[in-house]
């Protein structure tokens, strides 16, 4: 663990043989020494505080949501919890059940700069907004608490790991429900996604060409290669022909 660990994974040590690819989280140590490694070693992201998303209706509990809430908040005073409701009612049972279970908590001097500075309780007219706006958040765990989640999976655009349900509480995720959870933070699921096999897989491109299929497109490389000045180039298609 830690940045020696990255360290010693990227460069070898007496014990430890250098590898190819360095994944997992950390603190802003281990994402700094994976940033600095990246391009001598491969890496999966730099993951930066921890995040939720929830999307609700007037059929969620307040007091579920707003533990939820917390349950992000208190990784890191940047971490944030935000959440998107059609209903005014909700979302203002949900802040207050935020504030009170923040004074219970133990990790309150970490979470409440979170809720404060960086956490949110937006009002939506629709169902689409909702999902609209939190396609823009691009979050690290999306919460679905509405009825029938798996209704609205289409909606869905960008999101690190997606929880389906009032009992689909996302440290869940965190501790035993499955699914991967090395997941794109800070809005990067727009074009990032949780560590999976494919993150292993590396592909190899193959090219073989006829001289007769060569011989048919040889000037459109060789026009290319010398409007870029390289006549190396060019030459190295033409000398295929010559007599």
């Amino acid at each position: 663990g830690g940045a020696q660990g990255v360290a010693a994974l990227a460069y070898g040590t007496e014990t430890i043989p250098k590898v190819d690819k360095i994944v997992g989280p950390g603190n802003i140590y281990v994402a700094t020494a994976k940033r600095q490694v990246f391009g001598q070693v491969d890496i999966d992201m730099i993951a930066g505080p921890s995040e939720i998303g929830v999307i609700a209706d007037d059929s969620a509990n307040p007091v579920h949501l707003a533990a939820d809430l917390l349950s992000q908040a208190e990784h890191d005073p940047r971490a944030r919890a935000i959440m998107v409701t059609t209903s005014e009612s909700l979302a203002n049972a949900v802040s207050d059940e935020v504030e009170r279970q923040l004074t219970l908590l133990p990790r309150e001097s970490i979470a409440r700069p979170a809720i404060e500075n960086n956490s949110y309780i937006a009002v939506m007219n629709s169902i689409e907004d909702m999902f609209t706006v939190m396609n823009e958040v691009a979050p690290e765990h999306l919460e679905i608490q509405l009825p029938d989640p798996m209704n609205y999976m289409s909606l869905v655009q960008n999101a690190g790991s997606v929880f389906l349900g009032a009992y689909a509480s996302e440290p869940l995720g965190d501790y035993l429900g499955g699914t991967n959870h090395v997941l794109p933070t800070s809005g990067t699921a727009r074009f990032s996604s949780p560590l999976g096999v494919y993150d292993f897989v590396k592909r190899t491109s193959f090219t073989q060409f006829t001289k007769e299929r060569l011989e048919e497109v040889a000037k459109h490389i060789t026009t290319l290669a010398r409007t870029e000045g390289l006549e190396a180039h060019a030459r190295a298609i033409e000398v295929r022909f010559e007599k």
